[in-house]
């Protein structure tokens, strides 16, 4: 059964309701034009539960803009949807990434190198890496029945090579379900080269107003939360709330650890305060694996205009390739090796939702605290 606008539908019954399925749900493929964001391939997805985003196949099928119910969901920068051809990656001291860096809500950073900018083995990196300005390729779309479960499925590859250096794909596949609050990422990152290859990943998962405001809130089952530098130190106790906007406010950074017996965790925003569809609460939650994404950083950016707090799985932090290096800790692809990573983003909507993920992490905190 599918549940939509509050009732249960066979795919029989929902069918003799519409002209045809994409009344209510569908895939929409386009092109921007004008400025920089003209030539941007992108396709619109929308489920019929109110979550509509957009994927950008011409910048890494990361996901763009994001709504649920017309709230949306990511931080925007003034940076627009730029079209590849304007990154410039070795500018202003390599962190020319910024140039580019829409917000979203999903940026993929690396696959060689994601973080700091910065010098490793005599070679200087940019900010981030390079996938999420690279244009996609076999870029398709699906949408099908499966019983009565209606999916729709966006894919596309990305090639991160180099002449003597790196050759590295990344197959990405997205998907949502007809009436379902969630986004499902799959990605496949493989070592088409013959050499053994630095890959560094990190999701950047930026969520920006209304559910960023004053009276939000972090849910993590963290253990440890690390400041990253002299100014995350200061109000550190305060990394799980956020204020309203101030200008001049610094960036704080914070690498948690949550507990070693969960394999799946999952770390949540959330605002109790907001009103979105006669439902008092909204916020989004991140699961992944640790076991694939052993690292997890929180940006905290709380300035006037940049208005974002940040959820980055990855395997990596967010101190540059070489600290990687040094501590041990860099990864590496074997030639023909494949990397699977998988991510779920949940819209938390109404406050038993928001209770719910409040009672899961506590529940996940408990667990360890009797494993150790």
């Amino acid at each position: 059964m599918v549940t939509l606008y509050g009732q249960s539908f066979t795919r029989e019954q929902l069918l003799a309701h519409v002209g045809d399925i994409s009344q209510i749900a569908r895939v929409l493929p386009y092109k921007l034009q004008e400025g920089k964001e003209e030539g941007v391939y992108a396709l619109d997805v929308f489920n019929g539960s109110g979550l509509r985003y957009t994927v950008l196949a011409s910048r890494g099928m990361d996901i763009s803009s994001a709504s649920f119910n017309g709230c949306p969901l990511a931080w925007r920068s003034a940076t627009t949807d730029a079209h590849p051809a304007y990154f410039d990656h070795e500018g202003e001291g390599g962190r020319g990434w910024l140039r580019s860096f829409y917000g979203g809500l999903v940026v993929t950073c690396g696959l060689t190198y994601a973080g700091a900018n910065g010098e490793d083995e005599g070679r200087l990196y940019g900010l981030h890496g390079r996938i999420s300005n690279l244009p996609a390729y076999n870029v398709s779309y699906d949408t099908r029945w499966d019983g009565d479960q209606y999916a729709l499925i966006v894919r596309g590859k990305v090639r991160e090579a180099t002449v003597f250096g790196e050759n590295l794909e990344l197959t990405r596949t997205i998907t949502t379900y007809l009436g379902s609050q969630s986004i499902h990422i799959h990605d496949e990152v493989a070592n088409l080269g013959y050499r053994t290859t630095e890959h560094m990943i990190l999701y950047h998962i930026n969520i920006g107003f209304p559910i960023i405001a004053e009276g939000a809130r972090l849910i993590a089952p963290t253990v440890k939360a690390t400041p990253r530098d002299a100014d995350a130190a200061e109000d550190a106790e305060r990394y799980a709330v956020f204020d309203a906007p101030k200008a001049g406010f610094r960036e704080k950074v914070y690498f948690h650890e949550f507990p070693t017996q969960a394999d799946q965790v999952a770390v949540a925003l959330v605002n109790p305060n907001i009103s979105v569809g006669g439902h008092k609460g909204l916020g989004i939650r991140c699961c992944y694996h640790q076991s694939q994404l052993p690292r997890f950083s929180e940006w905290k950016m709380l300035d006037a205009g940049t208005y974002v707090v940040g959820l980055e799985p990855a395997n990596c932090l967010v101190l540059g390739r070489a600290y990687e290096r040094k501590a041990g800790t860099l990864q590496f692809l074997e030639p023909g090796e494949v990397r699977q990573y998988d991510l779920v983003l949940d819209i938390l909507w109404g406050m038993e939702a928001i209770h719910n993920a409040e009672q899961e992490c506590q529940r996940v905190l408990k667990v360890a605290e009797h494993s150790a």
